[in-house]
């Protein structure tokens, strides 16, 4: 059973179509591979998140909102990166822990 066409011509035709289908194949593979090693890299830069987040409130002068465990999604835009101590005199200060992470059972407080 040959599917194949028999004669020279359609069988060169045939060879032509499947040289370019390869090379389009090829070409989409090394696309892939680029925008894999791309990701990797950027994992591989991404600054390790901080400790812990103040979250900012909004104007000049404002108390603080939230005090968050780095890395927590629900950290606003408004942020600062601190150390233990200043999250724990914070949350002593009457600043709100964040809902979603708890920093307040991480470091002890509650």
């Amino acid at each position: 059973m040959n599917d194949l066409p028999p004669d020279l011509p359609r069988l060169r035709t045939l060879e032509t179509w499947l040289t370019m289908t390869l090379e389009r194949v090829r070409q989409q593979i090394a696309a892939a591979e680029q925008r894999e090693r791309e990701r990797q890299q950027g994992e591989e830069r991404r600054p390790t998140p901080p400790d812990w987040v103040l979250e900012l409130g909004i104007g000049v002068g404002a108390p603080p909102a939230e005090v968050h465990v780095g890395g927590c999604y629900a950290t606003g835009k408004r942020r600062r990166e601190i150390t233990r101590e200043q999250a724990l005199a914070a949350l002593n200060e009457g600043v709100r822990a964040c809902a979603h992470c708890r920093p307040d059972t991480d470091l002890g407080v509650l």
